[in-house]
């Protein structure tokens, strides 16, 4: 099948290449000249493992190809796919200039029937308001199947690739029929097709990551309290995730969510509630908590050097909001970086792929670090916000001949209290009681 998709963002560009890795002719469109063309040279704007492979290949076997020609590229397929940004406004709420702007020019572009899918993530209603421009502007049939996109950022080929579920949202059966043959190749395990209403489909994306972000703001509460009264939040994490009612992802403590989903989505879904009269008190709890929970490691630190780090050196490992990924919009890292500089420390930093988005946000603020070690050099502590494999195994006795100091925080819990005792750290971690080197160590 001939498929467009408008927007070469995270969400496009994967979901253009896996429609290509599928068999199908895909274009995809943007505005910017220059992405387009790095993106023919198969030059990748976003670090998501495995991409850049099937770029390249579906690039090579002429199933994918890179465009600024809207009109073209809609005129030769049958299914246009919108997967542009909607990012926040100042009042919280879903900014939908660009999906409007592109809904237009589908429409005007249109010279037969087509299927219209959004894919960018957008409030409750949206379809209605896409169906409107549609008809306004065009007079063939563009049915509107709202297709939200499940993908987490260093899983994403994979999670595209073998869905838990793909959920389809529209009226037009047609419609639904020609969605349901694209994705039937990456269903073939039998997880199922859901199909509903449009108001539905966009709810059920909201409600998934708000609820995903609530179960971490509620395991960092516990954590947290966990750590006032002795117990163990790993052992806690254990005792409740068992539970089949419960289950044990997204149970893991830490420095609070960030990324392009969980914030926006959180303060979109708040922001629709409040113009539909309902206040959103949990959800609301669950940002103040995760707000709160950026600023946790940066009260140990100030205590730990009695409240002044003048003169103090600290180097930080990871800057990303999670593994696997470059994205560093909401990081728990940006928070801790600028308070400790406010609080007069050097920072000394290290990602294995984000550095060049740090130096976006930092500048020539901190100083970075090819090599993780490297930024342990006469450093007073160390700060681990993320957890990458790479941290998981170092060299312990190497770290702390380059430490002026054995001091670890670990905001991930990446290792375990008792061993860094033993190995003569002085180590604090998330819900789990601080420990000093062991005598002799």
């Amino acid at each position: 099948m001939n498929i467009c998709v408008v927007g070469t963002g995270y969400v496009g560009l994967v979901a253009g290449t896996c429609f290509a890795e599928s068999g199908n002719d895909v274009t995809c469109v943007d505005v910017l000249p220059e992405k387009i063309e790095a993106l023919r040279r198969c030059e990748i704007p976003i670090y998501e493992p495995g991409l850049e492979e099937l770029v390249r290949r579906n690039s090579e076997e002429k199933r994918l190809q890179f465009t600024t020609d809207l009109q073209a590229a809609v005129r030769a397929a049958e299914i246009c796919v919108i997967a542009v940004g909607t990012p926040m406004d100042h009042s919280g709420a879903a900014d939908l200039t660009a999906v409007m702007k592109v809904a237009e020019a589908i429409a005007k572009a249109a010279n037969a029937d087509k299927v219209v899918a959004i894919k960018s993530t957008v409030p409750i209603g949206t379809a209605d308001r896409v169906r409107r421009v549609l008809r306004e502007h065009s007079k063939f049939d563009l049915p509107v199947v709202s297709n939200p996109e499940f993908m987490k950022e260093g899983a994403a080929i994979e999670d595209f690739m073998k869905p838990d579920r793909v959920v389809l949202g529209g009226d037009d059966d047609t419609a639904i029929e020609k969605m349901k043959e694209i994705y039937g190749p990456f269903v073939r395990t039998e997880n199922p097709i859901l199909t509903m209403d449009n108001r539905s489909a966009e709810m059920t994306k909201y409600a998934a990551n708000s609820l995903l972000a609530t179960k971490i703001s509620f395991i960092n509460e516990i954590a947290n309290l966990c750590e006032r009264v002795g117990a163990d939040i790993n052992a806690v994490r254990r005792g409740i995730g068992t539970d089949r009612r419960i289950g044990p992802h997204f149970l893991f403590p830490g420095m609070g969510y960030g990324g392009s989903c969980f914030p926006k989505d959180v303060h979109a879904i708040m922001s629709t509630a409040q113009d539909n009269q309902l206040d959103f008190t949990l959800l609301r709890a669950v940002d103040e908590v995760n707000e709160r929970q950026k600023r946790v490691m940066v009260g140990r630190i100030l205590e730990h050097f009695g409240g002044d780090l003048a003169g103090k050196k600290i180097a930080v490992w990871g800057l990303a909001f999670k593994p696997r990924t470059d994205d560093m919009r909401e990081a728990p890292s940006v928070v801790l970086v600028e308070r400790l500089l406010g609080s007069g420390a050097t920072i000394a930093v290290h990602d294995p792929e984000a550095m060049h988005e740090a130096k976006k946000t930092f500048g020539n603020r901190v100083s970075y670090h090819k090599v993780n070690y490297d930024a342990l050099q006469d450093a007073d502590a160390l700060v681990v916000v993320t957890e990458w494999n790479e941290f998981r195994n170092p060299d312990f006795e190497r770290m702390k001949r380059l430490l002026r100091s054995p001091v670890i925080f670990d905001g991930r819990n990446v290792y375990e209290p008792q061993q860094m005792a033993a190995l003569g750290f002085t180590y604090y971690s998330m819900g789990r009681r601080t420990v000093r080197p062991r005598e002799g160590a």
